[in-house]
C-alpha cells in the first residue's frame, strides 16, 4: 500500500544587492533594501542578508565590483542561496553575466515587481496589461531568461546552434503576444472610457498613494464596501469604483493601483486606462502613511508619478493615514508646558505636516476610525463646491 506524502512548499532564499552611488546616501539605499525585503516576502521569497557597495556608478558588467561578486559568490555558496535580486535594474547584458557568474535565478527590482503583479492581477484588464509589460520588459533579456519563461535550462541548449534557434523562435513568439495584447487592451481601453462615459457628470474622486498606504481600507470605510486590503505590497491591482453619498452628496470614489519608487516604465504605459482614472478624477485623495519611517520620501514618489501622468494639478486632499500607528518624537517633561495640548492629532494639527499642501490636510486612522468625521467634512465640502461649479442651479440642495 503506498504512502502519501505531503510537504509544505519550501521558500526560495534570496540575497539582495543594492549600491551606494554618489546619488544616494547609505542610509537612502538602506531603506530601498527594506521595501526590497518586502516586495521579496510579497513575492513568497526569504531575504536572508543584504549587501551592498559604494561606486559611482553599476560596472557595466556585473553591476557590483570583482571583489564584492567573489564575496557574494561565498555567501551563496556557503548558504544554499537560491535567487539573487539587485535593487535596479539591469542590462541585457549584466544579467546574462550574472546567471553565467552564479548559475542561479537573478532577478532585478523591475522584475520582481512584475512577477508579483503577475500574481495578484484578477481582471482581464489588470492580466492583460502585467502581460504586456513583462513581455515587452523580457523581450531583450530573452538570451539566458529560461526560469522567467517557465522552460528548463539545458545544458548546450543556451548557447548557439539550437539554443540560438529558440531564442529566435522566443522572440518571434513574444512580439506576436505583444501585438495581441496591444489589440486586445485597445477593445479593453475602449470599453472601460464607455463605462466612465456612462457614469455621467456626477463629481469623481480618486484615492492615489504609495504602495501599502491604506487606501483600499479607506474605501471600505468611505464606501462602506469590502474591497480587498491587506498588509501586502500592491494588494489592489484592479480599479475599483464606488458610489459614495456624502448626508445628501452623491459622487463616485475609485481606488487606484499603488505607487512605488523606480516603478517599471513598462508598468506605467500598460497601466494606461488604470492611470486614466486618476487624470479623469475631478478631486485626489492622497493618502499617505503617517507611520513609515519614510513617508516623505513615498509622499514625494507618488507626487513625482502624478507629474509624469499629467495629474499633479488636481485638486487634492492629503490624509496621513496610519496615526494609530504614528510616534510622536519624545519629549523631555521639563519642556512641556501644561498650557498646550499634548494629544498627537492636536501636535500634528501644529506641525509642518499640516502646512505641507495648500488646499487641505487631515490626519487619520482609517484603521481604528479615527478622526473619520473631519475627513468626511472636508470631502464634503469639496466634492461640493466642484459639484456646484458644475451644476450652479443645484446651490439650494446642499
Amino acid at each position: 500500500m503506498s504512502k502519501e506524502v505531503t510537504t509544505a512548499a519550501v521558500k526560495e532564499r534570496a540575497v539582495l544587492i543594492g549600491l551606494i552611488t554618489r546619488d544616494e546616501s547609505s542610509e537612502q539605499v538602506a531603506d530601498y533594501l527594506e521595501e526590497l525585503d518586502f516586495l521579496a516576502e510579497t513575492a513568497g521569497i526569504d531575504s536572508v542578508k543584504h549587501f551592498t557597495q559604494k561606486l559611482d556608478k553599476p560596472d557595466v558588467r556585473t553591476f557590483v565590483g570583482k571583489g564584492k561578486m567573489e564575496e557574494i559568490r561565498a555567501y551563496v555558496e556557503d548558504n544554499a542561496i537560491d535567487v539573487l535580486i539587485f535593487d535596479d535594474d539591469l542590462s541585457p547584458s549584466q544579467l546574462r553575466n550574472l546567471e553565467d557568474e552564479f548559475n542561479k535565478k537573478i532577478y532585478d527590482r523591475s522584475l520582481l515587481i512584475l512577477d508579483i503583479f503577475m500574481a495578484r492581477a484578477r481582471s482581464a484588464q489588470a492580466k492583460a496589461q502585467v502581460d504586456l509589460a513583462r513581455s515587452q520588459y523580457l523581450l531583450p533579456r530573452l538570451t539566458r531568461m529560461w526560469t522567467h519563461l517557465e522552460r528548463q535550462r539545458g545544458g548546450t541548449g543556451t548557447r548557439g546552434g539550437a539554443g540560438e534557434r529558440e531564442i529566435e523562435t522566443d522572440r518571434r513568439i513574444i512580439r506576436d503576444k505583444i501585438s495581441k495584447l496591444k489589440e486586445q487592451l485597445k477593445v479593453i481601453d475602449k470599453q472601460m472610457h464607455t463605462q466612465r462615459s456612462n457614469r455621467g457628470a456626477m463629481v469623481r474622486v480618486a484615492l492615489v498613494g504609495y504602495t501599502n498606504a491604506g487606501k483600499s481600507t479607506l474605501m471600505n470605510l468611505l464606501s462602506k464596501s469590502e474591497v480587498f486590503a491587506e498588509d501586502l505590497l500592491f494588494a489592489t491591482l484592479d480599479t475599483t469604483v464606488r458610489k459614495v453619498v456624502l448626508e445628501n452628496l452623491p459622487f463616485l470614489l475609485t481606488d487606484t493601483v499603488g505607487f512605488i519608487r523606480k516603478l517599471p516604465h513598462q508598468l506605467v504605459e500598460s497601466f494606461k486606462s488604470t492611470l486614466d482614472e486618476v487624470r479623469e478624477a475631478d478631486l485626489l485623495v492622497h493618502v499617505v502613511d503617517l507611520a513609515h519611517p519614510n513617508f516623505e520620501d513615498h509622499y514625494h514618489t507618488v507626487n513625482t508619478t502624478l507629474t509624469e501622468i499629467g495629474s499633479a494639478k488636481k485638486p487634492t486632499i492629503v490624509v496621513f493615514n496610519k496615526l494609530d500607528a504614528w510616534s510622536p518624537a519624545p519629549i523631555d517633561p521639563q519642556d512641556i508646558d501644561p498650557d498646550v495640548e499634548t494629544d498627537p492629532l492636536e501636535q500634528l494639527k501644529r506641525s509642518w505636516m499640516a502646512k505641507l499642501h495648500e488646499e487641505a490636510v487631515v490626519f487619520i486612522s482609517a484603521e481604528k476610525k479615527t478622526n473619520i468625521d473631519e475627513l468626511r467634512s472636508v470631502l464634503y465640502e469639496r466634492v461640493k463646491e466642484i459639484s456646484l461649479e458644475r451644476f450652479p442651479h443645484n446651490q439650494f440642495l446642499y
